[in-house]
C-alpha cells in the first residue's frame, strides 16, 4: 500500500490578516502571489552577533541574496514557535533557545528581479543558539555571524545585496531598539 505525502500547505490570508484558505507552498509564489502567513527569524549567539545567510542560488526567489537567519511558512494549525524550530533544524541544523516574537505585525510585499512576488504577513522572531550552522544546500549557500555594527554597515553600503524583508525588518527592529538591546545579552 502506498501512503501519499501530505502537501506542504501555506495559510492564505484576507486583507485584514485573517486565515481564508490554504495553498500548496510550491505554487503560492508567482507574479500574483496572494497574501499569506510566513515568519522570519534572527538567530543570535553568545556574543550578541546575528547570523545572516545567503540564500541558495537555486532558490526560486531572491537566489543568492543575503538575508536574516532564516524564513519560512507555518503549516495550517502549526504552533508558530514549533515552525521556527522546524525550519532552524532543516535549513541550518541548529537547536534554538529563547524563541520570542519581536515584531508580531510585520507585513511586506516585494517583487524580485524575475517578477516573483513576496506578499506576506511575516511575524519576526528572535532566538539564541550555541551551535554552529550546518547549511542545507537547497536552502542556504553560506552564512556569517555579524555584529550589530557590521550589519548596519552592510545595510548602508550594499542594500541591493540584501533581501527587501531584511532591510525593512532591520529598520523596524532598529527603531524599536531591539538590536541594541541584544548586543551581549544572554537570556
Amino acid at each position: 500500500m502506498t501512503v501519499s505525502a501530505t502537501p506542504d500547505l501555506v495559510v492564505l490570508l484576507d486583507d485584514d490578516g485573517h486565515p481564508c484558505g490554504t495553498a500548496p507552498r510550491a505554487t503560492v509564489h508567482t507574479t500574483d502571489t496572494p497574501l499569506h502567513l510566513a515568519f522570519s527569524c534572527y538567530v543570535l549567539d553568545g556574543e550578541g552577533r546575528v547570523l545572516v545567510t545567503r540564500r541558495a542560488v537555486t532558490k526560486r526567489t531572491w537566489p543568492g541574496v543575503w538575508t536574516n537567519s532564516f524564513c519560512g511558512h507555518p503549516r495550517p494549525g502549526e504552533d508558530p514557535v514549533a515552525t521556527v524550530h522546524r525550519y532552524a533544524e532543516h535549513e541550518l541544523g541548529l537547536e534554538l533557545t529563547d524563541v520570542r516574537c519581536v515584531l508580531p505585525e510585520f507585513r511586506y510585499r516585494a517583487v524580485d528581479p524575475g517578477g516573483i512576488v513576496e506578499n506576506e504577513l511575516c511575524p519576526v522572531y528572535s532566538a539564541r543558539t550555541d551551535g554552529l550552522p550546518r547549511h542545507h544546500p537547497d536552502e542556504v549557500e553560506e552564512s556569517r555571524w555579524l555584529s550589530l555594527e557590521e550589519l548596519r554597515a552592510a545595510l548602508a553600503a550594499a542594500p541591493w545585496a540584501l533581501s527587501p524583508w531584511l532591510r525593512e525588518q532591520a529598520a523596524e527592529l532598529e527603531a524599536a531598539g531591539w538590536f541594541a538591546s541584544q548586543v551581549g545579552a544572554r537570556p
